[in-house]
């Protein structure tokens, strides 16, 4: 596996061997095509990061900043390893649980350009969907910045729905086993009337 493009393109990154499904190359050049290529001065949040191939992607191709969650601790020492490796600036590893730590940073009042999510997928009967726990979840909704976007990796063969009418899907496109989705925030427009009793027009809005 290695970085596909932006300042630390070329380089190999190393792979936690717990992790299943890393996200493959060949997936991450067709994401970040989908996202515009660059992700100049975004704040980008990584959850369930694995090898933190994703937010190494993003910065590799100028954001700012990419915060990576892992709570298993090898993992979490990879991708540290991986940031050394690369010498990509701004990558901070989070060594925490994923929704204790989307509570922390909502407390916080943290918000993120660019959130990428890959968690394990629930394949038996009587699993966390964890997909549709995070859709659901109303922290991360509260960390998303206004115009972002949240990725999300999921099963291709299980598309998730419990949560997903919070969010505006922008992509949805399934890769061998693997399902992208690319989602935003419904915008809610205001529907209070202005001091005199009018209701505002669109270009008001």
């Amino acid at each position: 596996m290695r970085i596909i493009s932006g300042s630390a393109g070329g380089i190999p990154i190393k792979v936690p061997p717990l992790v299943a499904r890393p996200t493959t190359d060949r997936v991450r050049e067709a994401l970040f095509s989908m996202l515009g290529g660059s992700c100049e001065d975004l704040k980008v949040l990584d959850l369930f990061a694995g090898s933190g191939a994703l937010g190494l992607e993003a910065l590799s191709r100028g954001a700012k900043e990419a915060r990576f969650v892992e709570q298993h601790g090898g993992a979490a020492g990879i991708i540290s390893e991986n940031l050394l490796k690369t010498r990509l600036q701004g990558g901070q590893v989070m060594k925490a649980e994923v929704f204790a730590t989307l509570r922390r940073l909502a407390q916080e009042g943290s918000t993120f350009d660019l959130v990428f999510a890959d968690p394990p997928y629930a394949k038996l009967p009587g699993e966390v969907n964890l997909a549709e726990t995070l859709l659901a979840n109303e922290d991360l909704r509260s960390l998303l910045a206004g115009g972002g976007s949240f990725v999300l990796e999921c099963m291709a063969t299980k598309k998730p729905l419990a949560g997903i009418e919070h969010w505006q899907v922008v992509r949805d496109r399934v890769y061998g086993s693997t399902r992208i989705l690319i989602l935003t925030l419904h915008l809610i427009l205001p529907t209070a009337t202005d001091p005199d009793g009018e209701i505002p027009s669109a270009a008001d809005l």
